[in-house]
């Protein structure tokens, strides 16, 4: 029978294969409901809870796919009866990242604890060194992004709620919009909010909308941010059957006075082949 650190090795061996590959399932295997978590990124008292923890790696899984790495380096484990702890580095940036910064490592702790027999983790944190005389850039983006994503998720909340102004909260007074109607272009953000509400005055009444983007993706450098996907419309009338149409979405974002706000949009249709 294997030890108890023989047993924590490979538990966070296959928690790491799995942040490496991408696995959502196999990172939150062998985590205990109340898991709590120090992260990289905000929010700085930590997540709490198994579903918390689940919404913080979407976002990492897809700045990875973006050409990172993550590799544990050194583990080291500490074993009681029921009671353990470990620590690790690891290797975890994009080639670019790790260019400039060879040395750097993320810093990873684990405490653990045994329930019916099994080991679980309860406590994670992870943290880079602070850099002189700015923050590790793999950190910048990683909260950059979240914040990104976040102001779409606000977005889909206030399109349900049909909220136009908190839908006009995060768009910039210089934004230049390419929507599906004409003219050509919608310049300013009053353009666009008279758009925005013709399109709601639309759907009044109990008519319900939606709008998602579900395969949404985001590119942040410094304080520039391209997201891109395709969003989905849902419209449910009280008296007929719901109507979901598809189209394709990018956005351009620039953070100014450290708020996200959109300068460009573009969306479009296919047209069809004659």
């Amino acid at each position: 029978m294997s030890t108890n650190e023989e047993q924590i090795r490979a538990l966070i061996g296959r928690w790491a294969e799995a942040v490496h590959g991408g696995d959502l399932n196999g990172v939150l295997a062998d985590h205990a409901e109340d898991v709590v978590m120090f992260d990289v990124p905000p929010p700085y008292e930590g997540v709490r809870g198994l579903d918390a923890y689940r919404e913080t790696w979407p976002p990492f899984f897809e700045w990875q796919r973006g050409g990172a790495s993550f590799e544990i380096e050194s583990l080291e484990v500490t074993a009681g009866d029921d009671v353990a702890f470990a620590y690790a580095l690891a290797r975890c940036g994009t080639d670019q990242d790790l260019a400039a910064e060879p040395d750097n490592r993320l810093r990873l702790t684990f405490g653990l604890r045994r329930e019916d027999g099994r080991w679980v983790i309860v406590h994670e944190h992870h943290s880079f060194p602070l850099n002189d005389p700015a923050d590790n850039p793999v950190s910048d983006d990683l909260d950059a992004e979240r914040e990104v994503r976040e102001l779409h998720e606000r977005w889909f909340a206030d399109t349900a709620a049909k909220d136009l102004d908190g839908m006009m909260a995060a768009i910039a007074d210089d934004v230049v919009s390419y929507e599906h109607e004409e003219p050509l272009r919608y310049v300013g953000v009053d353009a666009v909010r008279e758009l925005c509400k013709r399109n709601l005055d639309a759907a009044a009444g109990e008519t319900a909308v939606t709008w998602t983007v579900p395969d949404l993706k985001i590119l942040v450098r410094d304080d520039l941010a391209v997201a891109w996907g395709l969003n989905h419309v849902r419209i449910e009338p009280p008296d007929a059957p719901p109507i979901d149409t598809w189209s394709r979405g990018t956005r351009i974002f620039e953070r100014r006075n450290n708020t996200w706000l959109l300068t460009h949009q573009h969306l479009s249709v296919p047209t069809p082949s004659r």
